[in-house]
């Protein structure tokens, strides 16, 4: 799924209006929010957590300084690790490490629904039909 299709379903399911303008940029097609108020927000995460307090639900974002890290790491490990990833054996190895953490937790943060799960399942979506 294309960072801008996602980007427009997060907007969906956070309940924003479809008022905000997207392009992609380059050849890895990075997504760049056109605002009406200030410079453009350029990347998946920047855009994704500015949709969040847009919302007004911060809460996605983390509740503690811990948790909010711990979003922040995911979030880096979406863009670092799980975009661009097309080879099957990379795509298993990244899926069994997942499994392996959330062995003992509900969400990635431990028992909280945040921003870091949503990306990260809209990131890993296209990969389960490769994989199984």
């Amino acid at each position: 799924m294309a960072a801008v299709a996602e980007l427009t379903l997060l907007e969906k399911s956070l309940g924003l209006s479809k008022g905000n303008k997207y392009n992609a940029h380059g050849e890895r097609q990075i997504p760049v929010l056109q605002t009406n108020n200030g410079p453009n927000l350029t990347g998946l995460t920047t855009i994704a957590a500015h949709l969040v307090k847009q919302a007004n639900k911060e809460y996605l974002l983390g509740s503690t300084a811990e948790e909010k890290a711990i979003v922040q790491q995911w979030l880096e490990y979406r863009v670092t690790r799980v975009d661009g990833h097309t080879n099957k054996d990379d795509i298993r190895i990244l899926l069994k490490d997942l499994n392996s953490y959330l062995e003992d937790k509900v969400y990635l943060t431990g028992y909280n629904f945040t921003l870091a799960d949503i990306l990260l399942y809209y990131g890993l979506h296209r990969f389960i039909c490769v994989c199984f």
